[in-house]
């Protein structure tokens, strides 16, 4: 169980820490992604920093055992961070995104419920 957890929060981490979203100029941010002209470019810096956040979180405290328990709480905001991709998603009729962000939805709600259990 241990190894599939791992392998979950590795694929997790590696899925949101797309650190452009935080260094690219708006327009070439629109090029790559949509939905960012759906939101200010200070909303998708934040995005962005909560993901890369997000990320370390599920992997640097199991690794280092300093405060294992930001693992779940890291895991259960990706979660939030993926619901609210998906809301935004369907408000622009972008199915295919969508069943992206309920993959990674569904990978962190395991990581968070099996990582808070244990």
């Amino acid at each position: 169980m241990n190894i599939l957890l791992w392998t979950l929060q590795g694929l997790l981490a590696a899925a949101v820490s797309r650190t452009q979203k935080a260094f690219l100029s708006r327009e070439r941010l629109i090029s790559h992604y949509p939905w960012v002209e759906d939101f200010s470019t200070p909303t998708v810096r934040l995005i962005a920093t909560a993901e890369l956040l997000g990320a370390l979180g599920l992997v640097l405290p199991p690794l280092t055992a300093v405060a294992p328990i930001l693992a779940p709480i890291a895991a259960s905001a990706l979660g939030v961070v993926m619901l609210l991709a998906m809301l935004t998603y369907v408000r622009r009729h972008e199915m295919s995104a969508v069943a992206l962000n309920l993959a990674l939805l569904v990978m962190a709600a395991i990581v968070a419920w099996a990582r808070f259990g244990a």
